[in-house]
Formats: structure tokens, C-alpha cells, sequence
């Protein structure tokens, strides 16, 4: 997991655990931009009751949720700032990965200007058996069939985010390609609608848990 950065723009992955966190930095890599933000072991927790014997007690691995961002992204607070907000996406990274351990979940963030790189990152979420996504595909919300086709392969909660209403802007903007296949759409609340995103995955999880 730590070897060679993989084919995304910005990589930042946080594993929450009992143990202090360590950064390792970011680097330039054939114009690939990597940053890890790691814990050393993800941590178990425990849930029983006085009732329950060791045999019974639900041992459960922290859940990894995937924050995918689409192109254009990497240049939030940069990029038209009275419609996407001045945060970087650096600090929405952050912020969700504050509100992520505080919801007990593990998150993982992609970035990616390409298609196939989302779509990759869909199949990485798959591959690692992610409990929820987290997708702004940007513009690819209204054209790619592709990134639907890949979440329909996905078993996990979907959330659909956008930082400015949609449904506001541009014609071309109504419509997408996400929403058919996410369990819910928030757009408009800018880089709060993800922390949002995250409490509402965390919701969902703990709802089928308990079907």
C-alpha cells in the first residue's frame, strides 16, 4: 500500500486508529501528486453487551469510506471561488478526514482529471471492500456512462455530492449520470455537503448492519 503512487492526481488515504498519526508528505512523480496521511494499524472496536459471552461479542474493523473528486478539483480555491468556495482541496481533505474519525470511519480520497482514473478508483473502493462512496465527478456527472456503469459493480452506499446547486447553473448541469445509482444527492452546501456526505454514509452502514 505504500509502494509506487497510483494513477491519481491527489492520493490522501487516513486510518484511524489508538496509535499517533504519522505524514509522510507528498512528492512529484511523473506529474502525479501524492499525499498520505497514515496510522500505523487500523484499530478494532468492540460492541456487546453485559449479557454477551466472548463467543458473541461483534468484533468489527473500522469502515473505509472513499471520497472520489473529478476534474477540475485540484484547483478549488483557485478555480471560480464564488461557486466552488476558497477551500483548497487539500483542506476539504482534511476537514473530512477530521469529520471521518469522528464518525469512526476510515477515509480514503481520490482526485483524478481523467475518467479512467475515477473509474479506476471505483474499482480500487470494489477491491478493497469499501463500505460507502463519496463521489463529485464534476463535470463527468453528466456525460460518463462509464463511472455509472462502475458504481452500479459497487454493494456499498453511494452519496452523490456537488459543491454549488446544480440545478441553478447551466442546463447541461441537471442531469447526471450519479444519481440513478446513489442512495442520495447533496448539492449546493459547498465543502460542508461533504462532511454531510460522511454522516449520512455512516447512518446508512449502521441501518443495513441492523436489517
Amino acid at each position: 500500500m505504500y509502494g509506487a503512487a497510483e494513477p491519481f492526481s491527489h492520493h490522501v488515504t487516513l486510518f484511524h486508529s489508538g496509535s499517533s498519526e504519522r505524514y509522510a508528505g507528498s512528492n512529484e512523480n511523473g506529474g502525479l501528486r501524492t499525499a498520505r496521511l497514515a496510522l500505523s494499524r487500523p484499530k478494532l472496536y468492540t460492541r456487546f453487551t453485559a449479557t454477551d459471552d466472548v463467543s458473541t461479542m461483534d468484533l468489527r474493523m473500522a469502515t473505509t469510506v472513499y471520497i472520489i473528486n473529478g476534474p477540475n478539483l485540484n484547483l478549488l480555491g483557485m478555480r471560480e471561488p464564488d461557486t466552488y468556495g476558497r477551500q483548497t482541496l487539500e483542506d476539504l481533505d482534511r476537514a473530512c478526514m477530521a469529520r471521518g474519525a469522528e464518525l469512526g470511519l476510515e477515509v480514503a480520497c481520490r482526485q483524478s482529471n481523467s475518467e479512467g482514473g475515477l473509474v479506476d478508483a471505483i474499482q480500487e473502493a470494489i477491491r478493497e471492500g469499501a463500505a460507502g462512496i463519496v463521489i463529485n465527478a464534476a463535470a463527468y456527472t453528466h456525460t460518463s456512462i462509464a463511472i455509472h456503469d462502475a458504481l452500479r459493480a459497487f454493494d456499498g452506499v453511494i452519496i452523490e455530492v456537488h459543491l454549488s446547486n446544480i440545478h441553478k447553473r447551466e442546463s447541461f448541469r441537471h442531469h447526471s449520470w450519479i444519481s440513478p445509482v446513489a442512495d442520495g444527492v447533496i448539492a449546493g452546501l459547498g465543502a460542508h455537503g461533504y462532511e454531510l456526505a460522511l454522516a449520512a454514509v455512516q447512518r446508512l452502514i449502521a441501518h443495513r448492519d441492523n436489517e
